[in-house]
């Protein structure tokens, strides 16, 4: 087998994110059959139709299905995660496929 000469992830919150859903799935607080469907609900609804690489577009409609999921449940509110977001927002170029709630962010600074 023959290492990656590329790093698994574009970015570090990347990771972050996909170690979050995972860590989730093997706590029993997150169903990965119930997690694929809202993320691909989500990935629909962004209009993300495209083919993905795995770039900020993708991880941001992840970041927006574990808000989604985790405000339903109680376990956060709702501007928790905006609030990182629009951090996120200042400090990377984010494509016209963004969830929107970063796009809301983007629009309202």
């Amino acid at each position: 087998m023959t290492p990656r000469s590329e790093p698994a992830f574009e970015a570090p919150w990347h990771a972050r994110v996909f170690a979050i859903a995972v860590a989730e799935n093997e706590a029993d607080r997150l169903s990965w059959p119930d997690w694929t469907a809202r993320l691909a609900t989500t990935l629909h609804d962004c209009g993300l139709s495209q083919s993905l690489d795995g770039g900020d577009d993708y991880f941001l409609a992840w970041l927006d299905t574990l808000e989604s999921m985790l405000v339903e449940e109680g376990r956060i509110d709702h501007g928790e995660i905006e609030l990182v977001e629009a951090e996120l927002a200042k400090t990377h170029a984010f494509s016209v496929h963004e969830p929107r709630s970063v796009q809301h962010v983007i629009e309202s600074n």
